[in-house]
C-alpha cells in the first residue's frame, strides 16, 4: 500500500471539517425550528408554510448563484430540510394536541 499524497490527504481533511461544521450548523438549524414548532402549535397555525417555504427557496437559489453552486442542488438541499421539518412540526402539534 502507497502512502497518500500529502494534497490528498489534506484536501479530504478540509471536507471532514467542513462535514462537522454543516452538521453543526443543521443540528442548530433544527433547535430553532423545534422551537418554531412549538409555538406554531401553541398559536394553532399549521405545520407548513408554503408561501415562507417559496420564499426560502427562492433566496437560497440567489445565493447559490452567487456561491456557484447548481440552485437545483439548492433546492432539493432546502425541499429535504423542510420536509423534515414539517415532519417535526406536525408531531409537536399531534403532542400538544394530546
Amino acid at each position: 500500500m502507497t502512502a497518500p499524497n500529502p494534497e490528498l490527504s489534506r484536501m479530504r481533511a478540509s471536507i471532514d471539517n467542513l462535514d462537522s461544521a454543516i452538521v453543526c450548523l443543521l443540528a442548530e438549524r433544527f433547535k430553532i425550528t423545534q422551537a418554531v414548532g412549538r409555538l406554531k402549535a401553541e398559536l394553532g397555525l399549521p405545520a407548513a408554510d408554503p408561501d415562507r417555504e417559496g420564499e426560502q427557496i427562492q433566496r437560497l437559489r440567489e445565493l447559490a448563484r452567487a456561491a456557484n453552486l447548481d440552485p437545483e442542488f439548492a433546492e432539493k438541499f432546502l425541499t429535504f430540510i423542510v420536509s423534515e421539518v414539517v415532519r417535526h412540526h406536525e408531531q409537536i402539534a399531534q403532542e400538544a394536541k394530546s
